[in-house]
């Protein structure tokens, strides 16, 4: 009977194969990330000196060019870093020389990277606290509080239909994210579809599409389907439904990927297709969370209603965007009002509910 290479290596030569193949896989990581960390550092550094020469982060003149000529750097000392396995890539995935001078160098370089971070933030928000606490900063701010503080009630009537309509506007976009999130929540979990490299392509492609899609705020998918479909709410239930349907997803099948492998592998024993499985084992485990997911996703989409609203997505946002651009701040005062009303009891009402379900 003939034996295959793989049979006649000792276990201990395989295992040793095995590491060498993941430290070269490890090592590749590192190169890349200390590329990239490098890459970031000098960027950053670029910033804060070009800032404090020109006082103009606007004016920094760094095309192209500049852009490759700082990249060729970063590639030479990332990976020289990498290289010398004192980086804080080769520490993160264990390749590091383990002695006390590496472990200065990384936090040297980790607190630089950092206080570059901050600075550049810092230089990029123009900071200012002379402008927050100036005294005609203060009067203005004051002039519009104290208007929002003494609210016009003749627009209560609009303002409550405005509010209902957006409340309706998140349930119902909130109500028919359900079914397909559920649905294609088992094609997103990756205990579920590492079967074969079809289901497990699936798993990606969808996974790169759900990320695609909630990257993209509600108030960018109100503005599409705005011009789609016209202003209104319709426009912004589909703004809201698209976004929910992706965040959820990553929810639950994040939540299928933490359930007890226990009653699948029992119900694998017996037998049982992967519908059954699916069905029998993973559903029961899940839906509690499914449910509490649920919830808190119509009170985010009810906050997430007020704002679709100034793109022309309906509900009081829309009201509030029309108050706000005429200056009418006792108007605004009053919708304000009411917006955190409804948000505080819809938070109130979510929290029991979540409550109850555990």
């Amino acid at each position: 009977m003939k034996t295959t290479e793989a049979e006649n290596i000792e276990p201990r030569e395989l295992f040793m194969r095995g590491k060498e193949w993941q430290n070269r896989n490890n090592f590749v990581k590192a190169v890349l990330l200390d590329v990239f960390l490098v890459f970031y550092a000098l960027i950053l550094l670029q910033r804060v000196i070009y800032y404090k020469l020109i006082l103009d982060l606007r004016e920094v003149p760094f095309g192209w060019p500049q852009l490759g000529a700082v990249f060729i750097v970063s590639v030479v000392l990332g990976a020289s870093w990498a290289f010398t396995r004192t980086s804080l890539a080769t520490r993160l995935f264990k390749l590091h020389r383990d002695n006390n001078i590496t472990k200065w160098n990384v936090e040297i370089f980790a607190w630089l990277l950092f206080d570059l971070t901050f600075i550049a933030g810092w230089v990029v928000t123009k900071i200012s606290i002379v402008d927050l606490f100036s005294a005609e900063g203060i009067h203005g701010a004051n002039r519009i509080f104290s208007a929002m503080f003494h609210p016009n009630m003749g627009i209560f009537d609009d303002a409550l239909s405005a509010i209902i309509e957006t409340i309706y506007l998140a349930l119902i976009a909130t109500l028919l994210s359900i079914p397909p999130t559920f649905l294609v929540s088992f094609f997103t979990a990756r205990n579920l579809m590492r079967e074969n490299k079809i289901t497990f392509a699936i798993y990606y492609i969808l996974r790169i599409v759900f990320n695609f899609v909630r990257s993209i705020e509600p108030l960018i998918w109100a503005i599409i389907f705005s011009v789609w479909v016209g202003i209104g709410p319709y426009a912004g239930m589909i703004a809201l439904l698209v976004h929910s349907v992706a965040s959820n997803a990553k929810l639950y099948s994040e939540a299928i990927e933490g359930i007890e492998e226990g009653p699948v592998e029992a119900m694998v024993a017996t037998g049982a297709n992967r519908i059954q499985v699916v069905w029998y084992a993973v559903v029961p485990q899940i839906v509690l969370p499914f449910l509490s997911f649920t919830i808190y996703r119509w009170d985010i989409n009810v906050r997430m209603a007020t704002v679709i609203g100034l793109v022309g997505g309906g509900g009081i946002g829309t009201m509030l965007m029309q108050y706000q651009g005429l200056a009418r701040w006792n108007e605004v005062g009053l919708i304000v009002l009411m917006i955190a009303f409804v948000v505080w009891v819809m938070d109130y009402i979510s929290a029991r509910v979540r409550e109850a379900i555990y």
